[in-house]
């Protein structure tokens, strides 16, 4: 009872399409959809109230709650406008209604409102999302308009039949991908053995001979008698009454070396090893199959190879300090011949090279340190006065931190539809980095600070088990220390109040054959510091034979994307553009529907100052119980079509 019906609810109009179990009354759930529709027109009378007209009739508008502004400067245009959410409607018969927008089509997940846990609202949240994406493959996109769902009601219908009464991840997939077929039937049907074929299984129909045959084999083995003639019986004990004595005789040695092993040995005893008699020549085995032929003596010596004549020189080294030759080797003419150089070598302990007479009979001290490295110093070091500083020490001293520090991460996702803003949002998280726990030990953080320019904020999100609030923006924070670093505040900000780090303006044209498409961008000039290395994939609608792109940019066949890299962009330059033309088979639309492309835009930054103008400061001035430190903000889901 997760989920009891699905209904396609257009922002403008009456309902597309509602799917009930079979035991869920369709009037209970048009009583729910209706209810959904008065609530969200309730609330968009209240943002944008109608002319007054006094001989209307009462309407479900007349019964909207009574909203202060400062509410309704928070809801934006539509309050259920939001890309998702639950809504309880009802009186006496309540039920939850989950919802995603999609392009101005509400998708409903209609459930009983559980107030005691007994229903499962993630289950039907699941089969929502799966709602949406039959939707989103019906219409090539995620431009879902009640046009393009009516030409495929059918397949939309049926589907939307299946997931309602639960499927799998692998056979949705398969439904998808055979939604734009030929066959509705092959849509529905085809996907029954798709799990068991994708995880190598085979069908009960492939598999069902075989198991009859094993088991008639089972049973005609267990009912099988073998007898043996009475003449092989026989031979076989005239061959066992001759084996006999010799099985008895092993046995009775057997018996006899248990009994000596288990007699105590004497510790002392001499070893049997000394009786044994030493036979050198007994241990080589000659191969009489090698005979006389030296090649295979000689079949197993490796000969080193001679290094070229370059390998001889000396490499010359400039390196101021370390100059002169390294490598290379030298012979001496000293000596006249080789035999004079080796002379007394063949003799047993006689001649030869003495070792004394190169080697002094005092051990040479070996010098510390890292062998010239440690005279080495930076710049910076010899500047602050650190002349005598190792190197060693002054990274440890980059890495050691003073205190606490604190820094803001903020993610911000838009959408532009050509050069309009959809919809926009900004979520931000407050992080401690605390002294790591090797320098800090068993000690606690604790300190308060307060969070200025506080004003666009909607809302507050704190780790209650490490922060509490005081009051007039101002949190104190007590915690334990932590090598990784820790996330004590969320926020969000008002659509209305969210900075925009950069505007981009998608233009696309589809004439006959040739698909064109235009990306044109601008930063916010009023950015501490201009973007750099921001990236734009173009998701191409088809996989393009030809492509013409200016500037250059990376194609991925695979995943049918174009990706563009804007080392940076100056905040009060000129627009900037990127362009592509490519050709397109003109059956590739299907008739009346048109090819799209989708753009998105993925940048990050880290400066002094967040992009919401957010700061972290101590309680009072003056202390320095924290340090704040470099914030970023990136980009989430940032895109344009």
């Amino acid at each position: 009872m997760s989920c009891l019906a699905l209904s396609l609810q257009p922002a403008n109009g009456s309902d597309i399409l509602i799917q009930t179990r079979e035991w869920f009354p369709p009037a209970r759930a048009l009583v729910a959809t209706s209810a959904f529709r008065q609530t969200r027109l309730a609330f968009a009378a209240t943002k944008h109230p109608a002319a007054p007209n006094h001989n209307r009739s009462s309407s479900a508008d007349d019964y909207a709650p009574s909203v202060s502004s400062d509410s309704l400067s928070s809801l934006g245009d539509d309050p259920l406008a939001a890309s998702s959410g639950q809504l309880i409607v009802g009186v006496e018969s309540q039920y939850r209604v989950v919802y995603r927008l999609v392009n101005g089509i509400y998708v409903l997940g209609i459930t009983i409102a559980d107030h005691d846990n007994s229903v499962n609202v993630f289950e039907c949240i699941h089969i929502v999302n799966q709602a949406v994406s039959v939707i989103v493959s019906a219409c090539r996109g995620v431009d879902v308009t009640p046009e393009k769902l009516s030409r495929k009601y059918a397949e939309i219908y049926m589907a939307l039949d299946i997931v309602l009464r639960g499927v799998s991840s692998i056979r949705l997939a398969a439904m998808l991908a055979s939604m734009h077929g030929e066959s509705i039937a092959k849509m529905v049907h085809s996907a029954l053995d798709t799990e068991s074929k994708i995880r190598g299984g085979e069908s009960w129909l492939a598999v069902e001979g075989h198991a009859i045959e094993h088991e008639g084999s089972v049973e005609a083995f267990s009912n099988a008698i073998f007898e043996l003639p009475p003449e092989t019986l026989a031979a076989g004990d005239e061959v066992a009454a001759s084996l006999a004595p010799a099985v008895v005789e092993q046995l009775e040695k057997k018996e006899e070396k248990e009994e000596e092993k288990d007699e105590p040995k004497d510790p002392f005893a001499a070893s049997e090893a000394v009786n044994k008699q030493e036979d050198l020549a007994g241990e080589f085995k000659k191969d009489k199959s090698q005979g006389s032929d030296l090649t295979l003596a000689l079949a197993g010596l490796e000969v080193t190879t001679l290094p070229p004549a370059e390998a001889t020189q000396a490499t010359r080294i400039a390196v101021e300090g370390f100059e002169g030759d390294y490598g290379g080797i030298e012979f001496s003419n000293e000596q006249t011949s080789l035999g004079e150089t080796f002379e007394g070598f063949s003799e047993a302990w006689g001649g030869g090279l003495d070792a004394s007479e190169f080697v002094g009979t005092k051990k040479i001290p070996k010098q510390q340190g890292l062998g010239g490295l440690e005279l080495l110093q930076t710049a910076k070091a010899a500047a602050a006065g650190g002349g005598d500083t190792p190197l060693e020490n002054l990274l440890v001293q980059k890495t050691e931190m003073k205190g606490p520090e604190m820094y803001i991460v903020e993610e911000i996702s838009a959408e532009f539809r050509e050069s309009l803003l959809a919809r926009v949002g900004l979520m931000g998280v407050v992080y401690l980095k605390t002294l790591p726990t090797k320098q800090s030990g068993d000690k606690e953080t604790e300190f308060s600070f307060r969070v200025d320019n506080t004003k666009p904020v909607k809302r507050f999100v704190m780790h209650s088990s490490k922060v509490s609030s005081l009051g007039n923006g101002m949190f104190h924070v007590r915690t334990a220390a932590s090598d990784e670093p820790i996330p004590i505040l969320k926020y969000s900000l008002f659509p209305k109040s969210t900075p925009l780090p950069l505007r981009v303006r998608l233009v696309q044209r589809h004439s006959g054959t040739l698909f064109s498409v235009m990306i044109q961008y601008v930063s916010n000039p009023d950015l501490p510091v201009p973007l750099k290395d921001v990236t734009f994939v173009l998701k191409l609608p088809v996989d393009p034979s030809l492509l013409k792109v200016s500037p250059k940019a990376a194609l991925n066949r695979s995943q049918k994307e174009l990706k563009w890299v804007v080392p940076e962009i100056a905040l009060k330059g000129a627009p900037g553009k990127l362009r592509v033309r490519m050709p397109v088979d003109s059956s590739e639309g299907e008739g009346d529907e048109e090819i799209e492309a989708v753009c998105y835009v993925k940048f990050s930054m880290e400066g002094t100052t967040s992009l919401s103008e957010i700061s972290l400061r101590p309680a009072s001035e003056g202390n320095t119980d924290f340090y704040e430190v470099n914030h970023r903000y990136q980009s989430g889901v940032y895109m344009c079509n």
